[in-house]
């Protein structure tokens, strides 16, 4: 096919006509994405200053700032596209499928991720608390969008995933001012239990860690096989717990030998036949 020179002049004039119909749409969309980006920034902005007012979780505030960020910058690329002719219904079928494609190739990490936002918002435990949660016990170092990182009291960095914290059992140690030590103390049989009942009482009477109200109680609680076992309850500063628990446990070693008191160990009696 020959190229005549009224072919050339007919595609110049209808590039000329095609870059007259592109430039201003392209100087639209740029003036659009320029004051888009301005009335974006104003509004992360105050949106920020509103989180720290209500919020100071810093992972939350960095989560809903990320997602309010997000959402703006695809409604302002939605309407730059619209301003240079793409057809919307278009655009939100690409931005559908492209979801949909995301969605399942990231099955796990979105079920993190989900589990990461209901911890964030409902809160059931936050940075400094201690819990027990998945088979570990430790001080949450850092609740993040996927994971959450704990320390165990040896020391050990724990990270686990968000989705199975979300949707299983957590234990927080640290919500409660207050918290009761549990002790069993087995003494032997034929020991007075009202002398050994006082002998505990007296040492959470001299320790001002331990508190008088609700006051710490002594209970015989089973008959052992070497043993007869009581059960011990006080109830201390949640700090003090620890501390209360195993001062208290030597104290009454002491003191039971300073009486007499003893404590057994496991006894077994045989009788042997005769022929």
């Amino acid at each position: 096919m020959e190229i005549t020179p009224e072919m050339v002049d007919s595609l110049i004039a209808q590039g000329i006509d095609l870059v007259w119909l592109i430039i201003p749409k392209l100087i639209y969309a740029a003036l659009f994405y320029l004051v888009g980006r301005f009335i974006i920034g104003k509004i992360l902005k105050g949106f920020n200053r509103v989180l720290e007012k209500r919020d100071k979780n810093p992972s939350l505030n960095n989560f809903l700032s990320g997602v309010v960020k997000a959402a703006l910058y695809v409604s302002l690329f939605i309407g730059i596209a619209t301003v240079l002719g793409v057809p919307l219904t278009s655009f939100v079928a690409i931005l559908g499928a492209a979801g949909l494609a995301i969605g399942l190739s990231l099955q796990g990490s979105l079920s993190n991720f989900a589990g990461g936002v209901l911890i964030l918002v409902f809160k059931p435990f936050k940075s400094g608390d201690v819990i027990v949660a998945q088979g570990h016990t430790g001080v949450v170092k850092q609740i993040g969008i996927i994971y959450t990182r704990m320390t165990t009291f040896d020391n050990k960095e724990i990270i686990i995933p968000n989705g199975g914290l979300a949707n299983s059992d957590v234990v927080n140690m640290s919500t409660q001012e207050t918290r009761r030590a549990d002790l069993t103390v087995g003494v032997a049989y034929g020991t007075n239990i009202k002398v050994a009942r006082e002998t505990i009482l007296d040492i959470f009477k001299n320790d001002k860690r331990v508190h008088q109200d609700p006051e710490p109680v002594v209970f015989l609680n089973n008959f052992g096989d070497s043993s007869l076992d009581l059960v011990v309850r006080a109830w201390t500063d949640a700090g003090d717990l620890w501390p209360v628990y195993f001062d208290t446990m030597e104290a009454i070693n002491t003191a039971f030998e300073e009486k007499g008191i003893e404590i057994p160990f496991p006894q077994r009696v045989v009788h042997q036949g005769k022929d």
